[in-house]
């Protein structure tokens, strides 16, 4: 997975491709002091602002016709407190950066998403998230943030300091300021011990609530046109480390994941009436394995294949239903799927804009492959998560506004106050933050 690139030209594209923007000019600050001054500036200028991580969005939360900030000099761990079991990092850190040098010092997040190309800020301001039936999304790790507001002001933030802010911030979508430091609760570093197996789809939705009960981190993956999934259990583990071997994680991980999956979606892409073959294909191309390993090597795997998703977090009760709902509409209708729907939970958290805020979630995940048509399978999907309450991942593709939002989330109105606050003349704001925060 490449990052982002900015052309020539000056265009900026996000990762999938499919959304762009032209800068006036982008800064990549060195500090923070560096950082508000471009902040100021900016307003002096009458320009909007955005800081971009790695572009993993496929909305166009970080795109901006005005200064486009990159973070990728402010990096690295400020400082470990071992006591408190809290890590403080820079805004900019790649998650892969900081799972690596946390295994150094015997330490690890609780819990984490399924890749790690992206910054801290942008996967936290977003909602990244895992699968957990105790432990929440990463944003629900923090501790401590320090961000830079409208003004260049730097205001740090806690449940102590500013909890209004912290409330809030921790899911920021870039509207309340810059993130500039984040401070996470940490663990010494566990092992956990992945279980991958096949399972039938009506097998995993039966016995739904038992799987997820039974383990601390449940996901799965189902193929459509098929009646067929792939489950994954993570589970701590007293060891002893059994990783992955090199040539089968090589076979699994990338040739079957990644090489022979990219062959097939652009088979399937060139000549659509093969995917539902190309799919009982895939679906039982990866075989059941058992592995021990320690967090970030279970947890998160490269994802090569450049695709577009869409994905809602519905209430955990709704989940069987919706996923059921999503597999007739597939079956009835005439589209061809060739990429699996992911399925993971979140419990409950306190933060405004969680798509997990006040109520345990479970989040269905479709993805189509780069350059096929997406709308018609994303809308008639959306149709169905949306009629059970669902609340889309800020950071991927979706078609609410704000006025949705309000009936989803009992806390908007708390949220929208704060931007009113801290960003009255929306030096933050950009048009995807217009609609789903309203203007």
């Amino acid at each position: 997975m490449s990052t982002t690139v900015s052309g020539k030209s000056g265009t900026w594209r996000n990762w999938a491709g499919n959304v762009t923007a032209r800068p006036v000019r982008e800064v990549t600050p060195a500090s923070v002091e560096e950082l508000s001054a471009a902040v100021r500036k900016a307003a002096d200028e009458g320009l909007r602002v955005k800081a971009v991580g790695t572009g993993h969005s496929f909305t166009a939360a970080a795109a901006t016709d005005g200064v486009l900030i990159r973070p990728q000099l402010l990096t690295g761990i400020r400082g470990i407190d071992r006591e408190a079991g809290t890590v403080t990092v820079e805004a900019g850190t790649p998650l892969k950066r900081l799972n690596v040098a946390l295994a150094r010092e015997g330490l690890s997040l609780t819990n984490m998403g399924d890749i790690m190309e992206q910054t801290v800020s942008g996967a936290t301001s977003t909602g990244t998230h895992g699968t957990g039936r105790d432990s929440a999304s990463i944003a629900a790790q923090i501790k401590g943030l320090e961000l830079v507001t409208a003004d260049g002001s730097v205001l740090t933030c806690s449940e102590k300091e500013n909890p209004e802010v912290f409330a809030a911030a921790r899911i920021g979508i870039g509207a309340l300021g810059v993130v500039t430091a984040i401070t996470f609760s940490v663990e010494p570093v566990f092992l956990l011990t992945a279980r991958e197996e096949p399972m039938s789809f009506d097998k995993v939705t039966a016995d739904f609530d038992e799987l997820f009960a039974e383990n601390e981190h449940f996901e799965f993956y189902w193929f459509p046109h098929t009646g067929n999934c792939n489950t994954k259990r993570n589970n701590r583990s007293a060891g002893p480390e059994r990783p992955v071997g090199q040539l089968s994680g090589w076979i699994e991980d990338e040739f079957l994941s990644n090489g022979v999956f990219q062959v097939a979606n652009l088979l399937g892409r060139a000549v659509p009436a093969t995917i539902p073959t190309l799919a009982r294909i895939s679906s039982r191309a990866l075989s059941a394995r058992t592995y021990t390993d320690i967090p970030y090597k279970v947890f998160t795997s490269p994802r090569r294949v450049r695709f577009v998703e869409m994905e809602y977090a519905v209430p955990r009760e709704a989940l069987v239903e919706t996923l059921r709902e999503l597999k007739s509409m597939v079956d009835r209708s005439p589209l061809r799927v060739s990429f699996p729907v992911e399925v993971r939970t979140a419990p409950a958290d306190d933060i405004t804009l969680s798509t997990a805020s006040g109520r345990d979630s479970a989040y269905i995940a479709v993805h189509m492959f780069r350059g096929t048509p997406y709308q018609a399978y994303f809308t008639a999907a959306e149709r169905i998560f949306t009629a059970h309450e669902g609340r889309p991942h800020w950071g991927k593709v979706h078609t609410r506004d704000a006025e949705y939002f309000s009936g989803v989330y009992p806390r908007f109105g708390e949220f929208t106050a704060l931007r009113d606050r801290l960003d009255p003349e929306r030096r933050f704001g950009n048009d995807y933050l217009r609609r789903v925060l309203g203007s």
